[in-house]
């Protein structure tokens, strides 16, 4: 079993400064879990800690069953792969892969088996002989996690190991590591900033901010039920628009005043809002959720709004919007054929409104997935 527990682990540096005020989760055995946040989280601090390669000031880190605080990096089980691939560029692709074993003294025989195994895994057979200058990023990239592979870790580490990549080979690299820790059964644990890669790779997210988890989950509940707008923000892309709005309560009837407009809110939405009459709340809502309208429809919660930029994503556009002054992302069929200049309706989805508490920037309704 290859487990990770984080209990009540804190992370602070000589001039005290907090990097994790005190982390409380655990990772299953085989699960791929993506720590995932801004830059300066402690995502990567987080990922160190497990590695051995920065010390707990307090708290317990167990693997399996085992608590690894005062255990060496080599005595964990673990394997980790680094941005920068950290490959030995005097050496050949093969003595990379070899070294960890060779130092371990692992016989020449199962060395070479294991290398080569591993290499053909990887499809970087062709490559053994060569020194790291003389391949491409993605290969390299390869090599460092064959060089992990071949110790067979319970756990793999690895720190946002595409960040290096054009935007093809992430995309390529990311099927490929999905494909690798299903074919390995092993614990993955992977940092990253860019919340693609967390949505597409990831059995659960746990989302960082100021070395604080703000919510751990799968994809879909992050995208769908978020439980605060920090995690609501940086979940998706392009991003959720966030309005500030008033709440206003004319008997069973709630309205959402905002941007110069009133929408009705549903009844199965109203009681939570109630409470909020005459105050302000947080709403936001995703671009796909903001519907192009024909110019002939009318009625309640349909706006007009003048079209400042559009982008073309191949099947779908983007566009940036003038909404009675504010700025609106809305992400619609390329078909419309809408053009930067035009005048358009547009209609909320109002099902899919997430409302927040203007305070704590806590959701109102916690843990209702968007149209439930």
């Amino acid at each position: 079993m290859a487990g990770i527990t984080f209990k009540n682990v804190t992370k602070s540096y000589r001039n005290h400064v907090m990097v994790v005020p005190g982390l409380n989760f655990e990772i299953k055995d085989k699960e791929f879990v993506v720590l995932v946040g801004p830059s300066g989280c402690g995502k990567s601090t987080t990922l160190r800690m497990i590695a051995g390669l920065e010390a707990v000031t307090s708290g317990e880190i167990l693997i399996g069953e085992k608590v690894v605080n005062n255990v060496a990096p080599k005595d964990r089980d673990i394997a980790m792969v680094f941005q920068n691939y950290a490959l030995y560029p005097h050496m050949t692709i093969y003595k990379n892969m070899a070294f960890a074993l060779k130092i371990r003294k692992i016989p020449k025989d199962i060395i070479d088996k294991k290398v080569r195994e591993t290499a053909a895994i990887l499809d970087i057979s062709d490559y053994l002989d060569r020194k790291p200058k003389e391949l491409s990023g993605g290969q390299r990239q390869r090599v460092a996690l064959g060089r992990a592979m071949v110790r067979d870790p319970a756990v793999f580490l690895l720190d946002e190991p595409l960040s290096n990549l054009d935007a093809k080979l992430r995309t390529e690299m990311r099927g490929q590591i999905i494909e690798l820790q299903r074919k390995l059964e092993a614990t993955f644990v992977y940092v990253t900033h860019d919340q693609t890669e967390a949505m597409t790779m990831a059995d659960r997210i746990i989302v960082m901010k100021g070395g604080e988890i703000q919510q751990s989950d799968t994809p879909q509940v992050l995208y769908d039920a978020p439980d605060n707008r920090f995690v609501a923000g940086f979940i998706g892309s392009p991003e959720m628009n966030f309005w500030d709005a008033s709440v206003a309560v004319e008997g069973d009837d709630v309205f959402l005043e905002f941007c110069g407009v009133s929408i009705q809110m549903p009844r199965n939405r109203a009681a939570a809002l109630k409470s909020y009459s005459g105050k302000s709340v947080m709403i936001g809502i995703r671009p796909e959720d903001i519907h192009w309208c024909d110019s002939n429809e009318k009625g309640s919660g349909i706006f007009s709004s003048n079209v400042a930029i559009v982008e073309m994503m191949g099947s779908e556009l983007f566009l940036y919007l003038d909404f009675n002054g504010n700025r609106v992302r809305a992400r619609v069929p390329a078909r419309f054929g809408i053009r930067s200049g035009d005048k358009i309706n547009l209609s909320f989805d109002i099902n899919k409104f997430h409302i927040f508490d203007e305070q704590t920037e806590k959701t109102i309704e916690q843990g209702r997935p968007g149209g439930a």
